[in-house]
């Protein structure tokens, strides 16, 4: 029902900055709860931001660091990430549900990944 493509991972030092995208097609954003999850090398998927209705929600590893947002005019989602620590590399993972619940735990639908690398 719906496509997402992220983008914006990259390689970058600790203490810097980068933004990721997610862009849906098919399917506007407005429609959906949107999140984000991370997979570290040798790691599970692990939630790490999600929005809703009812606000924002971030995992403990990355409160007042990380900043998710979205436009549903644009159909896009957003992560900011500032501070990046090596423990923050990962493959980064957009994901959208109807459910403000399974947004955080088992979302219907998932991008396909982007790396984020961060070197001490």
């Amino acid at each position: 029902q719906v496509q997402l493509v992220e983008s914006g991972g990259g390689l970058v030092q600790a203490g810097g900055s980068l933004r990721l995208s997610c862009s849906a097609f098919g399917r506007t954003f407005s429609s959906y709860n949107l999140g984000w999850f991370r997979q570290g090398p040798g790691k599970e998927r692990e939630f790490v931001a999600a929005i809703t209705w009812s606000g924002t929600s971030y995992a403990d590893s990355v409160k007042d660091r990380f900043t998710i947002s979205r436009d549903n005019a644009k159909n896009t989602m957003y992560l900011q990430m500032n501070s990046l620590k090596p423990e923050d590399t990962a493959v980064y993972y957009c994901a959208a549900d109807s459910s403000s619940f399974a947004v955080r735990s088992a979302p219907d639908y998932w991008g396909q990944g982007t790396q984020v690398t961060v070197s001490s």
